[in-house]
């Protein structure tokens, strides 16, 4: 059975009015109905709220962003969630929801919990339907949008393969309006894109396509398939399972060699970093060489934060940029006292250590 993540996207449910598109999340769900009987477990990761809490109530008075993030996503939600309960009700089929926050993904203990409640819903046949929690999530703690959330969701479950689904039809190898312009149909993971990529936003969406190729690129160079594609086609699920050579789409081809299951984790911890550890040139070449090598005292010469053992910290390279992260085998007083030193145990073990 193949495990995959469906991240459906704000532009493929929203209206040009800026409302819920109810026609086509009944399309969305007809089509996971197919792949759930061809033997696919299906995660659903789906925006919408905003959109569903927009059409319910007229406000009077001007409310700022974040006032009415937090109050049409708190109507949405729960428009939203009802709609997907009846209609997958419709074919016998359960569904559980599942709202989250990125800072629930910052320590081991819950990143694991979340990743046993996900696999227990699967476990008993239930679709679960994953959405970032905007009525509490408006610091910069947020996700860039869902497909930063849909990426980490897939690595977390061991996914197969995590599908895009937004109102585009892939990545285009220049402005998608110019003539002559195609859809990349391949992409390996370690090739960069940025040339190709505008940095516009989608009209209701908080991310853009910049946002999806970086969150591809990362997610297949842990060992996952992934795919970019147009929600809405009709039937774009169904045609990438059964025709994907004559369905335009885009498909990062994953790294052959996947990364650790807590080593997933940490490529998606940068954010929750509690600390900075600086590194000299010959670290810095022996860490982006071809061995696996793990991150010694000696190399270090500057430590910031106030972490603790165990704690996600970045490593930062001669240029200024963030070149790893890793988990710490010491406290940010332990490691100063050693920094430099030869002969002690690793600061950064390789099983912990993430090359960006």
């Amino acid at each position: 059975m193949k495990r995959i993540v469906v991240k459906v996207g704000s532009n493929v449910l929203t209206r040009p009015d800026g409302k819920l598109d109810v026609t086509r999340m009944s399309a969305i769900v007809d089509q996971i109905v197919w792949l759930k009987r061809h033997n696919y477990e299906v995660i659903l990761v789906s925006s919408g709220a905003m959109a569903s809490g927009r059409g319910e109530l007229h406000i009077d008075r001007k409310l700022d962003s974040v006032s009415q993030r937090q109050l049409f996503s708190a109507l949405g939600q729960v428009k939203l969630i009802g709609l997907y309960y009846n209609l997958f009700r419709e074919y016998g089929i359960h569904v559980g929801q599942v709202l989250t926050m990125k800072e629930s993904f910052s320590t081991r203990g819950e990143y694991l919990n979340q990743r046993a409640c996900m696999g227990v819903m699967l476990d008993n046949g239930v679709i679960p339907i994953v959405n970032e929690n905007d009525t509490v999530s408006v610091t910069e703690l947020m996700f860039t949008d869902n497909d930063e959330l849909a990426g980490l969701v897939a690595a977390m479950m061991d996914c197969d393969l995590l599908v895009i689904l937004s109102n585009v039809d892939g990545i285009f190898n220049g402005d998608p309006k110019a003539a002559g312009t195609q859809v990349i149909p391949t992409v390996n993971y370690n090739h960069d894109l940025s040339e190709y990529i505008q940095s516009s936003k989608s009209n209701f969406g908080r991310g853009g396509m910049m946002t999806k190729t970086n969150i591809a690129r990362k997610v297949a160079e842990e060992g996952i398939r992934v795919i970019i594609a147009n929600g809405t086609v009709d039937n774009i699920l169904i045609n990438l399972a059964e025709h994907p050579e004559s369905t335009l789409h885009t498909e990062f081809l994953p790294n052959p060699e996947p990364v650790s299951q807590v080593k997933k984790w940490i490529a998606h911890s940068e954010s929750f970093a509690k600390g900075a550890i600086h590194i000299n040139a010959k670290a810095e070449e022996v860490l982006k060489g071809n061995a696996a090598v793990s991150l010694l005292l000696v190399g270090v010469t500057k430590i910031e934060g106030d972490f603790e053992e165990g704690d996600i910290i970045n490593v930062v390279g001669q240029n200024g940029q963030i070149l790893a992260v890793g988990r710490s085998g010491y406290n940010a007083h332990e490691a100063r006292k050693l920094m430099g030193k030869h002969d002690v145990r690793p600061l950064i073990h390789y099983d912990y250590l993430y090359m960006e």
